[in-house]
């Protein structure tokens, strides 16, 4: 983890934070004790830390997701497509054969999941690479494809018998994941996100594969002339993001919905943007940006039933985060240039001391 990075954000979140309790003072409500009741509804019980982390799981693999794309210099945001595409593999792997073993059912609905959301992002990613087609248009694009089809697929070839809604039968008993702190719905893909954080932190940090996907990111020009194949490392880039996109939408389906329903995903996949950007596209400060949108959504959603506080908040903060984000690195550089500015002395340019 970057600690660099960590840093960054944090004070993001601070900063997002301080014009939250500004909206709040402005309407009329205290500031302070909405954040206490956001911290005790989110943190302060097993029950409430248990809902935080059953909220962050998705964005976990989503922010993992996109970042490995944002660290190529590919601003993929289809990754809620392919989570859409890995959530119905992932169910029909699980409702179709019933008869396999959970060793062998849970597994198997992974990987479907991953390689269905891989594929899906091959076309945007040759496209972006070998054709300067704009990945942000195709993959936004492409996004609705997927739930439109999904859609299709749940409402007339999958349809649950006797379901008024669209979804898909109910998965085998055996393909579904194992609560680890009833009663909440918090499962073991809390612990797969964390482990596949962890293995991309490994292939951005630690491998061939990891250092030509930042050079190709951070300065094309040079990847190229260093003999980086910068076409096919942007490729490889958007596949494993949408492998891990799938991934995502397989653990809500076998952990959480137990069936493909149309319309599961609030934005985990947009979210996951967020998460990106707060953490400066650190896999594993990932988990610490999923964890704070958690504690967000599942606090802002108790007190919007108990304190009369509209959920609304949670966009302005998630908002304020991408403004400051984006503001950040101009100011930075500004300020930067600012201290390393020359003093004169006698009309002699003197170098500022550190």
């Amino acid at each position: 983890m970057k600690l660099g990075a960590v840093t960054r954000g944090v004070f993001t979140a601070f900063l997002a934070l301080v014009v939250g309790a500004i909206v709040l003072e402005l309407t009329g409500r205290d500031a302070v004790e909405v954040y206490r009741l956001l911290v005790e509804q989110s943190l302060l019980s097993p029950g409430a830390l248990a809902d935080t982390l059953l909220n962050a799981t998705p964005l976990i693999f989503t922010g993992v997701a996109t970042a490995i794309a944002f660290r190529a210099g590919v601003f993929n945001v289809g990754v809620e497509g392919s989570m859409y595409l890995g959530a119905f593999a992932a169910a029909w792997v699980g409702f179709t054969m019933t008869e396999w073993p959970p060793g062998l059912l849970i597994p198997a609905a992974f990987l479907a999941a991953g390689v269905i959301g891989a594929l899906w992002a091959v076309l945007p990613g040759v496209a972006r690479a070998y054709y300067g087609v704009d990945e942000v248009v195709s993959t936004l694009l492409l996004n609705y494809v997927a739930t439109s089809f999904t859609g299709y697929l749940v409402s007339y070839p999958f349809l649950a018998p006797g379901a008024a809604n669209a979804m898909s039968p109910l998965i085998a008993p055996g393909a579904r994941l194992t609560r680890i702190a009833p009663p909440s719905q918090l499962n073991l893909s809390f612990v797969i996100a964390l482990a596949v954080a962890v293995a991309a932190a490994v292939l951005i940090y630690r491998t061939t594969a990891g250092f030509a996907l930042r050079a190709a990111g951070s300065n094309p020009r040079f990847a190229q002339s260093a003999g980086i194949d910068v076409r096919a490392t942007i490729v490889m880039a958007m596949v494993v993001s949408g492998f891990i996109g799938g991934l995502g939408g397989a653990g809500q389906i076998l952990g959480v919905n137990y069936r493909f329903i149309q319309g599961f995903s609030p934005g985990y996949g947009f979210d996951g943007i967020t998460v990106a950007l707060l953490v400066r596209n650190d896999p594993l400060g990932a988990i610490l940006g999923a964890l704070f949108f958690g504690a967000l959504r599942n606090g802002g959603a108790t007190i919007q039933l108990f304190a009369d506080i509209p959920i609304d908040l949670i966009h302005v903060l998630q908002a304020a985060i991408i403004l400051f984000v984006t503001v950040e690195p101009r100011v930075t550089g500004w300020f930067a240039r600012w201290r390393q500015r020359p003093t004169k002395l006698s009309g002699t340019p003197l170098p500022v001391r550190e």
